[in-house]
């Protein structure tokens, strides 16, 4: 069974930050990216797995994928990091049964109908309600961009923010 050495939410996936200070802080072996659209995206598949060091694997699959290889054998061994490019794809698989007991929050983009909530991280009112739910079922939600960065809790946040 691998061991989930973290669950981040990140429209960049793998970047720069992912792969010169998560990657190290954590100790991941493997990179896993939940996306249906770029599981079907060869190219673009082929340019995150090039992002990634040599000795960490990468893959990107599909939610259907990432669920039965869970059911299957928890993800194999190592430690895994796990990568969700928006929280919609994330709360699918929470609700198919992927246990998230931490889910960070590292960003989601600028664009219409986005508001920063927490330095430069930004959520629209759909982002927050799904959030809420999963922090009200029980994942600790929380936002931090770097490994140096102090986590804040996704409620505390929440407190000042309006839609």
């Amino acid at each position: 069974m691998a061991k989930l050495s973290l669950i981040r939410i990140d429209f960049r996936l793998i970047h720069g930050q992912v792969v010169a200070k998560w990657l190290k802080t954590i100790q991941a072996t493997k990179i896993i990216v939940v996306n249906n659209t770029l599981a079907k995206d060869p190219v673009m598949s082929n340019i995150y797995k090039m992002a990634t060091p040599a000795d960490v694997k990468c893959s990107v699959v599909g939610i259907d994928t990432f669920m039965a290889a869970w059911n299957k054998n928890q993800l194999g061994e190592g430690n895994a990091l796990v990568l969700f490019k928006d929280v919609h794809t994330t709360l699918e698989v929470w609700k198919k049964g992927f246990p998230i007991e931490q889910l960070q929050i590292g960003g989601l983009g600028a664009g219409p109908g986005r508001k920063a909530v927490y330095l430069n991280m930004t959520l629209n009112p759909e982002d927050a309600a799904m959030l809420t739910e999963m922090s009200s079922g029980g994942v600790n939600v929380f936002f931090q961009a770097t490994p140096e960065d102090k986590p804040m809790e996704y409620e505390k946040v929440m407190e000042s923010v309006s839609f």
